[in-house]
């Protein structure tokens, strides 16, 4: 007798963005491995299960893609209080149950040492990138990664000391 194949894993559509920087402003962006195009982009990612935390989701995601601890010596990670909903782009779609076409991510930021090391999820992206504030914003193939970006300065007065 076959056992019953488990249901396929859709992804949640409730995510994080989060703004890896350091107190200079230089923001980590990754390339996409997902893509032959040039996507770049901050850290993101869905959460696990429903009732996640956005922090805590924001904190998997950072150590998954980037190897980087958000709790580690000189970090601080903070939520930025935005949020963007948006249309998940067509070439993702199939990652979610059929019918959800919109997503909703939450803004943090983690600041953190200069010169932390990064250690790529290859399976996820391929390069990494420090760049100037102003700089990735023009490098983000995503309008609400680039606006992120641009909306630095304001937040990392806060957390960056």
């Amino acid at each position: 007798m076959p056992t019953p194949s488990a249901a396929p894993a859709f992804k949640i559509p409730e995510s994080v963005l989060v703004v890896v920087h350091t107190a200079a402003l230089n923001v980590l962006l990754i390339r996409r491995a997902d893509t032959a195009a040039d996507y770049w982009q901050s850290v993101t990612g869905s959460k696990d299960h429903a009732d996640e935390p956005f922090a805590q989701t924001a904190a998997r995601e950072v150590l998954e893609e980037t190897g980087i601890d958000a709790a580690g010596a000189g970090c601080a990670l903070s939520d930025w209080g935005l949020e963007n909903v948006y249309d998940i782009y067509p070439r993702w779609r199939h990652r979610y149950a059929p019918g959800v076409t919109r997503n909703r991510e939450h803004v943090f930021g983690l600041c953190v040492p200069e010169g932390v090391a990064v250690r790529l999820n290859p399976r996820e992206h391929t390069q990494f990138a420090w760049l100037p504030w102003r700089a990735a914003a023009g490098r983000c193939f995503s309008p609400s990664n680039a606006e992120a970006c641009l909306l630095l300065p304001r937040f990392a007065a806060e957390v960056c000391a």
